[in-house]
């Protein structure tokens, strides 16, 4: 106890503060039923949580007190409290639900469900379905707009983007892009979205304002056939100078220029590259190798994979939390 008091009267008089806690990543192990918790310092795996059947989609509340986690093959939401990693609630969520998005509000979670061919929307604080609403065959990309104006969902199947105004749960838009579209991500300011299609090989940059699409992009590796070239997870840097695209089965993620949309570069990551996250710093770059097993860690300065980390098994989605 008196070292700890002489600790505090050290830290007053000289304005020494404490060490700052280290930011954690978290990876949702789909075939483990598991969360593989990273310290990012270290970029070592701390721990490893038991959760639900398949986990895939997982975010974090504004706050980042709290990981709500897809349980895919439970049908349902669960909502892990950070402080005691402990799995404390869940929401309902409809049948098989893949990914999420979280308004701004940090109430309504807007839920794709593959096999139901539906959006569901869940108050957080609540627990009350707001919505089901009808969307293409296959739904499971989700985005919220940074304004709360737009939910976006891709279908699978339908090969279709569908554009909801989260006031009206209607949908506005049904846009068509390539061959099983799987995510979107919005641009900071919130003008741009990327959607990426699988099967396609394409990536589709659109002008929110308009709801009109302004480029396609697609992509070509030296010594990779085509037919593995299956874009998925998009992560954009906040200061518009990279879009990084995880390239699937083809083991690379592409660097992209957000402003000219030329593609820079490839990198050579793990086996099944599914979902990608920037440190909250945004100097490196997380990706989760479904069937490597691991995790690959991307310096953003010099775009070079500096290490890999193993995880469970089918590491799928990714956050970091500061």
């Amino acid at each position: 106890m008196k070292n700890i008091l002489r600790a505090t009267a050290l830290v007053a008089l000289f304005g020494l503060s404490a060490p700052a806690l280290a930011s954690l990543a978290y990876v949702s192990n789909e075939k483990d039923n598991s969360i593989s918790v990273i310290d990012i310092d270290s970029l070592e795996v701390v721990e490893t949580i038991p959760v639900g059947q398949r986990p895939r989609g997982i975010l974090l509340s504004k706050d980042h007190t709290k990981l709500y986690i897809c349980a895919s093959d439970d049908d349902t939401v669960q909502i892990m409290d950070l402080e005691t990693r402990q799995i404390v609630d869940t929401l309902p969520s409809g049948e098989d639900p893949e990914q999420f998005a979280l308004h701004p509000n940090d109430r309504w979670l807007f839920i794709a469900n593959e096999d139901d061919a539906i959006v569901t929307v869940v108050d957080v604080a609540t627990k009350e379905v707001l919505a089901q609403i009808d969307v293409g065959v296959e739904p499971e990309g989700m985005a919220v707009s940074p304004d709360g104006k737009w939910a976006v969902n891709t279908s699978e199947t339908s090969s279709m983007l569908h554009w909801i105004d989260t006031e009206s749960f209607e949908i506005k838009k049904n846009m068509v892009v390539g061959q099983r579209p799987r995510h979107v991500e919005f641009s900071q300011d919130g003008k741009i979205a990327w959607a990426s299609a699988e099967i396609g090989g394409t990536v589709h940059i659109i002008d929110v304002d308009e709801l009109e699409e302004i480029q396609t992009l697609d992509f070509k590796i030296r010594g990779v056939n085509q037919d593995k070239v299956q874009p998925v997870g998009i992560e954009l840097t906040s200061d518009g100078r990279y879009a990084f695209v995880a390239l699937g089965p083809a083991n690379h993620v592409a660097v992209v220029d957000a402003q000219s949309y030329e593609v820079l570069d490839y990198l050579l990551v793990g086996r099944r590259v599914w979902q990608l996250e920037l440190t909250e710093d945004e100097s490196q770059l997380l990706t989760t190798n479904g069937v490597s097993g691991d995790v690959s860690v991307i310096d953003v300065d010099s775009l070079k994979v500096t290490k890999s980390i193993e995880v469970g098994r089918y590491p799928w989605g990714v956050v970091v939390a500061p």
